[in-house]
């Protein structure tokens, strides 16, 4: 297998608590993420070796984002041929259409399209559906892989022409994928991985035999959520133990495009057959709420000690077609989450990464009585910064599965109370003895 190494290397740390710490205290809304400077999606193309008219590639797809991963139903691959290319076979993916292939008599070729659009297998045995987790969540899953032979393409380095025009869907829109760049070839790992092995290319045929370097190269693909969705996903909600209120997600925080189309958590509808099948389009069945998004964060601030403070994190499904597998959530607090940073900015160690704990909570259930996951988090305190005065112990940015949640205003958030700002509390018997000099100077 491919040895699998994102540049630059990064080191990562699981718990219990399963929190991964990143760093930031920038907000940009572009394809370049302030919270994952380095994240992408990297396509790598392999020749591995010549065939009498083209050549068998191994196609390898890395996620290298922190905390976006590719969630059912999976990911789809587009390209232009540069000339007349066929694909002969794949193993591993398939085109979803073969296109016009009337010209060839014998043999079939797999697809005949100048644009082919290619998706990964249903699941089972080692097909994941097109599902790739995040880099930080588990580097081992973060791969997906197919092969594919390639026909009327050229049988050397010098004749092959680099595909273009690369479009990447994961499953939805958002990302752009940069031209195709030549770059040096792979080095694999035999199975006992005690070798190191490099593809070569060795074409033969009776006159003639070949030598040259197998040719690979690399495509770049990048995520911005300005080109995903015009709205958020998601939506914020705060409360605390020090005040009764509960600061809700703002009206219409994911849009209302869907208000007509919502149902109501006790609707009859609910008892459909088929009512939870997802469609071929996505397109969501939101419970009626006032913020219409599918996704509720909850920020409680559950418990104060001396040296240490307590949070509850919620996360509420108001979709009826859509269960999440191995989600993700990564919240920005101005507390240090006490955690190796992920990213090179050491003097900042302020956004934690969770998610699920493999079969146990990592599969957030569509809407309804299941459609909920909840974990506590425990922080340190910083006694030179911490105070729940202002908002200060609220989380500052929050994103699901990659999509950066909508909070509510600040002036909305839950307000400490007044006696609580005395940073020397009155004890009851310095009350007492207050009442007993108030009585005596009346008398």
């Amino acid at each position: 297998m491919p040895q699998q190494q994102r540049q630059p290397p990064r080191s990562l740390r699981q718990s219990t608590a399963v929190v991964h710490a990143v760093n930031t205290d920038l907000h940009v809304e572009a394809a370049f993420d302030p919270l994952d400077p380095f994240g992408n999606i990297t396509i790598k193309w392999d020749v591995m070796s010549w065939t009498p008219d083209g050549y068998v590639a191994s196609v390898t797809m890395n996620n290298f984002q922190m905390y976006r991963h590719i969630m059912s139903p999976g990911w789809t691959l587009g390209w232009g041929w540069a000339k007349k290319e066929v694909i002969w076979s794949m193993v591993g993916a398939q085109t979803t259409e073969q296109g016009n292939c009337s010209k060839f008599k014998a043999n079939i070729p797999h697809c005949c399209k100048r644009n082919p659009i290619v998706v990964d297998l249903l699941p089972g045995n080692c097909w994941k559906g097109g599902v790739v987790a995040s880099w930080g969540q588990d580097p081992a899953a973060a791969v997906s892989a197919f092969q594919i032979s390639v026909g009327q393409a050229g049988t050397s380095n010098k004749t092959v022409k680099l595909p273009k025009n690369f479009t990447l869907l994961g499953p939805g829109p958002g990302y752009t994928c940069g031209p195709a760049k030549v770059v040096p070839s792979t080095v694999f790992l035999t199975p006992d991985r005690r070798r190191k092995t490099q593809a070569q290319s060795e074409f033969s045929d009776a006159t003639t035999v070949d030598h040259s370097p197998a040719v690979t190269w690399n495509v770049t693909c990048t995520y911005s959520q300005f080109l995903a969705s015009r709205n958020p996903s998601c939506c914020v909600s705060f409360s605390s133990f020090y005040n009764n209120t509960i600061t809700p997600c703002p009206t219409c925080s994911c849009g209302c495009q869907n208000k007509n189309n919502c149902i109501m958590s006790d609707s009859k509808r609910l008892n459909t057959v088929g009512i939870n099948t997802p469609r071929k389009d996505n397109a969501p069945l939101l419970q009626c709420t006032h913020h219409m998004c599918p996704i509720r964060v909850h920020w409680h601030i559950k418990l104060n000690y001396r040296d240490y403070w307590r949070v509850k994190i919620a996360i509420t499904n108001f979709n009826y077609r859509m269960n999440y597998t191995q989600w993700t959530l990564v919240a920005q607090h101005p507390n240090s989450f006490d955690y190796k940073p992920l990213v090179p900015y050491q003097s900042i160690n302020d956004t934690g990464m969770f998610y699920g704990m493999k079969f146990y909570n990592d599969l957030l259930m569509e809407a309804g009585p299941s459609g909920n996951v909840q974990s506590g988090v425990l922080l340190q305190k910083d006694k030179n910064t911490f105070t729940f005065k202002q908002g200060w112990a609220f989380s500052r940015r929050v994103y699901f599965n990659g999509q950066e949640c909508r909070l509510p205003a600040p002036d909305a958030y839950p307000i400490l109370p007044n006696s609580a700002y005395s940073r020397h509390p009155v004890t009851v018997t310095t009350m007492a003895a207050l009442v007993f000099w108030m009585i005596l100077f009346v008398w």
